[in-house]
């Protein structure tokens, strides 16, 4: 079967040559990335998914040189799918919106690459130049904003860290009968072990959640969430620290040996966005079309 790859189409990780004595630039790929072994280095070369700054194939003999900005495509051999389809709910000259399914991660990271929501929209909407504004979890659900043009993104990537977007969230968690709502839960987040997973730690706290209650339903309860800052895993870390870890959460209060059952996804969904458009289309507002069960 013939490789329908096309450079122009997928996103490339780029990495600026270090100082070193490598004789070419495959030695310092070699060197540099040991997971990777030489013969599918090589591979790579061969097929013209090494490149120069200019988007140009690189030689296999190509001399090494200190500073020389080189792009190269990650894969994973054999990547399976996933079997869940993502829903674009909006898009425009400068905005994609898309329902992420559960299991589905964001961006190319460990062993997806090709099964991520990203890659998936690229190739459907035939556009090289879409870039996820946000992130949300490979095991929650919900809204992802994507930039679908270079020219405004800038200014649609500021609403973020100037906390100019409003994020809602719904969970599915235990109930909380003993506590007073809506709630303010603020607290210092940090990696632990494994590196992957966030835990409360003494001192100022860089993360805040305002929870409020949206229905109840015996030992279950439907919690809205609205999360003011954006730590890695805040809502699941935040919700395990208050009594009422977030149902079929395989991460907290404590780690899954299955991470990955279809039949039990995690009952959290980004739900709504909000903002005023910077290029001054108004408010606008978006919902999830996904629901959560009980």
């Amino acid at each position: 079967m013939t490789s329908s790859f096309d450079p122009a189409r997928v996103q490339a990780s780029t990495f600026c040559l270090p100082p070193g004595n490598w004789a070419t630039v495959l030695d310092c790929l070699c060197e540099r990335f040991k997971a990777i072994g030489r013969e599918q280095w090589l591979d790579r070369f061969a097929r013209g998914r090494v490149l120069d700054a200019q988007g140009q194939p690189l030689a296999v003999d190509h001399g090494y040189r200190r500073g020389l900005r080189v792009h190269y495509f990650r894969e994973v051999p054999e990547e399976k799918p996933i079997p869940v389809q993502e829903h674009i709910l909006f898009q425009d000259e400068h905005l994609v919106v898309a329902d992420k399914p559960h299991f589905l991660p964001v961006t190319p990271s460990g062993e997806y690459v090709e099964q991520t929501l990203l890659r998936r929209l690229i190739r459907r909407l035939d556009n090289p130049h879409l870039v996820p504004l946000h992130r949300i979890d490979r095991h929650t659900a919900g809204l992802v904003l994507f930039s679908a043009n270079p020219e405004s993104r800038g200014l649609y990537q500021r609403l973020f860290p100037e906390r100019r977007i409003d994020k809602g969230y719904q969970a599915i968690a235990a109930a909380l009968p003993e506590r007073e709502f809506p709630l303010v839960h603020r607290s210092r987040l940090e990696h632990g072990e494994p590196f992957f997973r966030m835990h409360e730690v003494p001192g100022a706290a860089n993360s805040e959640t305002h929870a409020q209650v949206l229905e109840r339903k015996g030992e279950w309860w439907r919690y809205g969430l609205s999360p003011v800052t954006g730590k890695t895993h805040q809502l699941r870390v935040h919700m395990a620290a208050l009594g009422a870890p977030i149902r079929h959460d395989p991460f907290y209060p404590h780690l899954s040996d299955d991470q990955d059952d279809h039949g039990q996804p995690l009952k959290l969904l980004a739900h709504t966005l909000r903002f005023d458009d910077p290029l001054g289309a108004g408010e606008r507002r978006f919902q999830s079309r996904i629901v959560l069960d009980w």
